[in-house]
């Protein structure tokens, strides 16, 4: 008969019922259960009539003939009586000789029966095993399945055939019966040199490198047909081998991670609906479908086996085959990471992405820091790549729930991320639009009952060309696109304001001081007073390092800048502390912070020159100029830059540099205040030591300043000096390769003339007097530095 059964398909098995599936595998493990059990029950049996068989004395042979039918339990207690002191001595060592030898127990006892011997209904269990052939067990026993018997001459011969299956011990067995099984082991393997073992696992290695790549090529040739070997390949994290486990399971990692990142669509697979699944498709939709389905269970499987690789990382944990050792976890996690990290940055758009994201978060706080690290790049890269704004959405909420979590007590690298978010515009007129007017279509009431039947018509047309045009200027997605962004910062505020509440005194105060600094003018106008009081308070407390005030700092005037323009608020104590922190800033190679101080002085002054007194403008120009002496050279080119700027932009700032007072009092550079420095009474001779500097911009810097830093003729800048700020020069001239920018040309010493005698002056008896001092021994005497005590003791 033709077998009409078909292999079922994999979409098929794809909709099977999970619980059918377990309930199938239940019935599977308890037959196997079941099976052992009674394999067990059936040796427990035959070791216990063996140890009660050897554990008798040997009885002669003769005495089983002599044994008749009708008395045999009689004959049988009278012979257990019997004691061994009755027998001779002769027969009594003979049988123990016997027993000491392998004929005796490898000899067939029922050979000396009759062929036709009539079965015992009683027969006790031992004399069962006394009449069994006894042989030496040196291979262990195997599971046997019994077959029909065979009747020939001498009797019934069963037949049996060894089971192709092992079972397992059970790890509950009694102690005595593991000590009577180690008789049943394997025969030890054959032992192999080091150098025979490294070629065998080179050659396992190769064997498997090989079938990966003939996996993941023929899933990248055709994705559609061989999509079903993607799970062949996954089946290979489970490699079993112990001398080639975590090499293969790593190549696996990476090879699947390249596979999914090159196959995988640029949209989001969903699931069918019932209605979808029910109607008839082409064939090509078919198979499109199947293999979204097979792509995406796959996947899934995929990342669940990356996630449990690193939670048995964390815990600690080993698995029940113990083929891998703790000390190669570690390993496996990094590389688990690194897959989630690629993964992360190439798939934003793909399924999974938000489950990818709550497990890459977590770990940008680990204690190991090549883990966070990756973890840290891997967030900044999407942030850095993200134009919509759907996966910084998803990250920001995770790292707020994770900085409110763990009550503020993260690592600082795990809010600097939000540095990095792609956010300049935000709806900030949100009022201002709902007031304005909007396009508004008419409803069909309104057109039935205002409109004739043409022209609700021509009014149709009409406003499906008007949301065609819209669909065409994108102004659909711009509106999403500002909706999130604004979600996103609400979200980041949020948890830089709860840190500055709840958490001053956190190490992750720096963080959200930077990041304030650099969203400052995209925060609400209502938190202005408030966070200006809050920043004054830090600034005032003295608790901050000047890094962290200077941030304060940039902040706070990034809110006055921006919107802040209509709030009536003096900074001066903003100056003041600016003013006063210069002269603290690091002047050696460490000399990142005058980078933020450029940047407050740029919006202090330059975007706030009317607002700032000539007193104060002159105070800060005498003190930059004598901070320029003491930094390295990009940061006296930026600071000399900041300085042309406040010379064009302030007028009278040329008093400076003329001898000449003006008006009365002497200038004191310690005092804190600028506005009552006396900076007028003051020159600006630092200038003149620049001009000598070793670093030629700092010479064309100073030499341009003390000109009157003048736009157009001799004492002009080059054009690639002016036209750059002065942030801009800092970074430019930067020394972190511990090389001069530009290299300093080396100074060439004037030449002199060299004489040959050195002594040709010297007068020739005075000569010979020094040659003669020269060349007599001098008799070195010793020293007594306590002379002059002992003689003010003895007097």
């Amino acid at each position: 008969r033709k077998n009409t059964k078909r292999v079922p398909s994999f979409r098929k098995l794809l909709r099977t019922s999970q619980i059918k599936l377990d309930n199938k595998l239940k019935n599977k493990q308890y037959k196997q259960k079941s099976a052992a059990k009674k394999y067990r029950k059936e040796q427990k049996k035959l070791r216990e009539a063996v140890r009660d068989a050897i554990s008798r004395k040997p009885f002669p042979l003769e005495e089983c003939k002599k044994k008749q039918v009708v008395g045999k339990w009689e004959e049988k207690e009278e012979e257990d009586a019997l004691p061994l002191d009755m027998m001779d001595e002769d027969d009594l060592k003979l049988m123990e000789d016997l027993a000491q030898k392998a004929s005796f127990l490898t000899r067939d006892l029922s050979s000396n029966e009759p062929v036709h011997v009539k079965k015992r209904k009683h027969e006790s269990v031992i004399e069962k095993y006394e009449k069994v052939p006894r042989r030496l067990q040196t291979e262990p026993e195997k599971e046997l399945i019994h077959l029909l018997p065979i009747k020939d001459k001498t009797g019934i011969i069963p037949q049996s055939v060894e089971k192709p299956v092992d079972v397992a011990h059970d790890e509950e067995e009694d102690t005595e019966d593991t000590e009577e099984a180690e008789d049943f082991n394997e025969e030890p393997l054959p032992i192999l040199t080091p150098e025979e073992m490294a070629a065998q696992r080179r050659q396992k290695l190769q064997e498997r490198k090989i079938h990966i790549a003939a996996l993941a090529s023929a899933v990248l040739s055709e994705p559609d047909s061989n999509i079903k070997k993607l799970k062949e390949l996954r089946a290979m994290l489970m490699e079993q081998d112990p001398n080639v486990a975590v090499i293969v399971r790593k190549l696996v990692m990476v090879s699947l991670m390249e596979i999914f990142k090159d196959i995988a669509p640029s949209y989001k697979i969903r699931p069918l609906t019932e209605a979808e699944k029910a109607t008839k498709v082409k064939k090509e939709t078919q198979k499109l479908r199947e293999f979204e389905e097979g792509l995406v269970s796959q996947y899934k499987f995929y990342l669940e086996n990356l996630e449990q690789t690193i939670k048995d990382w964390k815990q600690r944990k080993l698995k029940k085959s113990n083929v891998i050792s703790l000390k190669a976890y570690k390993g496996l996690a990094e590389v688990a990471v690194k897959c989630l990290c690629e993964l992360l940055v190439a798939l934003p758009h793909f399924n999974f992405h938000n489950n990818i994201i709550v497990l890459i978060v977590p770990l940008m706080n680990d204690p190991s820091k090549m883990i966070s690290e990756l973890c840290v790049e891997a967030v900044k890269k999407l942030f850095k790549q993200d134009k919509l704004g759907y996966a910084s959405l998803g990250v920001v909420k995770v790292i707020s729930g994770l900085v409110r979590g763990r009550n503020y007590d993260v690592r600082p690298e795990v809010l600097k991320v939000f540095l990095h978010l792609r956010i300049k515009e935000v709806e900030l007129q949100k009022d201002s639009e709902d007031i304005a007017p909007k396009k508004k279509f008419m409803t069909y009431k309104e057109k039935r009952k205002n409109l004739s039947r043409m022209q609700r018509k021509w009014k149709k047309a009409e406003e499906k060309l008007e949301r065609e045009l819209l669909e065409a200027e994108a102004s659909e997605s711009k509106q999403k696109k500002l909706k999130l962004h604004t979600e996103t910062l609400n979200i980041v505020f949020v948890t830089y304001f709860r840190i500055l509440k709840k958490a001053q005194k956190s190490p992750l105060l720096p963080a959200v001081l930077e990041g304030l600094a650099k969203f400052a003018h995209l925060i609400n106008v209502e938190f202005f007073d408030d966070l200006l009081i809050v920043l004054h308070s830090l600034i005032a407390s003295g608790d901050l390092s000047y890094r962290e005030s200077l941030h304060c700092i940039l902040s706070a005037f990034h809110i006055l800048s921006g919107q802040g323009d209509v709030l009536n608020i003096d900074p001066m104590k903003f100056y003041t502390h600016l003013y006063k922190t210069l002269f603290s800033l690091h002047a050696g190679g460490t000399n990142e912070d005058i980078g933020i101080v450029l940047q407050c002085l740029d919006v202090m002054f330059a975007k706030r020159r009317k607002q700032v007194s000539q007193q104060r403008a002159l105070a800060f120009l005498k003190r930059l100029s004598i901070l320029a002496l003491h930094v390295l050279p990009n940061s006296s080119v930026g600071i000399l830059a900041t300085n042309r700027v406040f010379m064009q932009t302030f007028p009278k700032m040329d008093l400076l540099l003329d001898n000449e007072s003006q008006g009365s009092g002497v200038y004191l550079p310690e005092l804190e205040e600028p506005e009552h420095c006396n900076a007028q009474n003051t020159v600006l001779w630092e200038l003149h030591l620049l001009q000598r500097h070793y670093h030629p911009t700092v010479q064309k810097f100073a030499s341009h300043l003390i000109a009157g830093a003048p736009t157009e003729g001799s004492g002009a800048l080059p054009l690639d000096l002016s036209q750059r700020s002065a942030t801009e020069l800092f970074e430019t001239y930067c020394m972190k390769g511990m090389t001069f920018n530009p290299p300093v040309a080396s100074v060439t010493p004037r030449r002199k003339d060299t004489f040959s005698q050195m002594d040709s002056f010297v007068d020739e008896e005075l000569n010979k007097q020094l040659q003669q001092h020269i060349s007599e021994t001098v008799a070195h005497k010793p020293l007594d530095f306590a002379k002059h005590l002992k003689e003010s003791s003895l007097a």
